[in-house]
């Protein structure tokens, strides 16, 4: 099973006048004015052999980009993926591939449950409709600079049931 990527089109030369090198240039360097400065893109690539990996990372930095490629579990050949960092702007470090996960390592991926939490219990904070939630509510408020009426010894009670 053989998996291509957006990028690996732009690789391909049907045509005597068709230029790789061009097309993807012309791709990064638009990739490049879209992102605002500081931004990041990672592309998932699936390059045939060195060479095409070479090109696109020299097109990519040709455009302006900084960043390098990515390898996840390079010792396998049926798991490992390539990923294209580009940084546009000041560069920052490159995320570690992951790598073979040993059974005395432990994973650092979330495990995965099917349990279901409670949604009360999964969300932090106080829970809605306590004086608590409210005295946290008006003080937010008050941060904001909004009109808030002041706090009493009613703020927070619950009302009577009038029907």
């Amino acid at each position: 099973m053989a998996f291509i990527s957006a990028v690996q089109w732009l690789c391909n030369a049907n045509k005597k006048s068709d230029i790789p090198a061009k097309r993807l240039y012309c791709f990064f360097s638009s990739l490049y004015s879209v992102l605002v400065r500081g931004a990041r893109a990672v592309l998932q690539l699936y390059p045939e052999n060195s060479e095409q990996l070479e090109l696109i990372t020299t097109q990519a930095i040709k455009a302006g980009f900084t960043g390098g490629v990515v390898v996840d579990y390079p010792n396998s050949a049926k798991a490992k993926k390539f990923y294209l960092c580009l940084f546009s702007g000041p560069s920052s470090f490159l995320p570690k591939g992951l790598n073979e996960i040993k059974d005395e390592e432990e994973a650092r991926e979330s495990t995965f449950t099917n349990k279901r939490i409670p949604y009360k219990i999964a969300r932090s904070g106080v829970v809605r409709k306590t004086r608590e939630w409210v005295l946290e509510k008006k003080e937010r408020h008050r941060r904001q600079g909004k009109e808030v009426r002041p706090d009493t010894q009613y703020t927070g009670r619950k009302r009577k049931p009038y029907f």
